[in-house]
């Protein structure tokens, strides 16, 4: 326990971090009519899947991790998170369990590799994301028998034995209101003990749990799905946000009105005293680059922002203790 609260620590103290979404959805949604970053329906409600996607049309012509990590960097970023796998079940790395990711990519540079190089080059610690709910794989609310357990631990295992250090692994889709398994076919201890056994020091932060520390390390709000912290909340948790109208980038993105760097560090503000970190949402484009209007706004950010200082080990609520 006291392992898990010196990592809570460490990872409150990072403050004000970013989210990466880049994955199969920026080539799948970017312009249809449905502002959608995902088949909800087919998961929630047995719909037919209108939106498959070939892997093959994989292919950002411009992959700029080195831009990503610099637009972060002048926010003033201190982490990062990237969709290695997001609920379509596409892998931006070069998984030995799929035929499903960036190796069979028009482009099959290893993205998962570059992202955590030009982040470490910044001196941005970056963690990663991981859907556990898979379309693909059909793993989800109607199915996640031992095969199917066996991939998902196949594959996180690949995320955490191949790259070096990585201080967070954020799932989702899992015991959540959008979707995925529940704990009781796949309890949380399981994955839980699983990542530990690999990497003791690594978080694992479940974007979906939605009953305190019981099945996460980290409680996470997620702002655009309406989710807020109350007065009491004295963490440890973090606020995930975007400035765009989606996560994934739209083609209509470049053009478009974004919340404001101000709208964003009024929110950093009311967070940050109740030990919840920021997550601002950075939605590379097609060809992997950021559009000048996004990079423009976390600039501003970077001008404006002052973040508290460390916390006290001897501080923290007694809250965090409840797992």
């Amino acid at each position: 326990m006291e392992r898990l609260l010196k990592n809570q620590k460490r990872f409150i103290d990072l403050r004000l971090g970013t989210f990466i979404h880049f994955n199969s959805a920026t080539f799948q949604f970017n312009s249809c009519e449905d502002v959608i970053d995902w088949e909800y329906d087919c998961e929630n409600f047995g719909k037919t899947r209108k939106y498959p996607f070939n892997e093959s049309d994989w292919n950002p012509t411009c992959l700029d991790c080195e831009e990503w990590a610099k637009t972060a960097k002048a926010a003033g970023c201190k982490f990062a998170a990237l969709t290695a796998k997001h609920h379509e079940g596409f892998a931006l790395w070069h998984t030995k369990y799929s035929e499903y990711s960036v190796k069979n990519g028009n482009c099959k540079t290893d993205v998962v590799k570059e992202y955590l190089k030009a982040f470490r080059n910044e001196g941005i610690t970056a963690g990663l994301y991981f859907s556990i709910l898979d379309l693909t794989h059909n793993i989800g609310r109607k199915s996640c028998n031992e095969e199917q357990k066996k991939f998902i631990k196949n594959q996180i295992g690949e995320l955490l034995t191949n790259y070096g250090e990585i201080p967070f692994l954020m799932v989702d889709g899992w015991g959540s209101p959008w979707g995925g398994p529940d704990f009781d076919t796949l309890p949380f201890e399981e994955i839980d003990s699983y990542v530990k056994s690999i990497q003791p020091d690594c978080l694992l932060m479940n974007i979906g749990a939605s009953d305190g520390l019981a099945h996460t390390d980290i409680v996470f709000f997620e702002n655009a799905a309406g989710q807020e912290a109350d007065g009491s909340f004295s963490g440890p948790g973090v606020s995930c946000n975007k400035l765009t109208k989606t996560w994934f980038w739209r083609s209509d993105d470049p053009q478009s009105k974004l919340a404001s760097a101000e709208w964003a560090v009024g929110k950093m503000n009311r967070y940050f005293p109740m030990n919840v970190n920021f997550m601002l949402n950075i939605s590379p484009n097609t060809k992997g680059k950021i559009d000048e209007n996004l990079k423009e706004e976390f600039e501003k950010i970077g001008k404006m922002i002052k973040l508290p200082q460390s916390l006290s080990q001897e501080g923290l609520p007694k809250g965090w203790k409840t797992r």
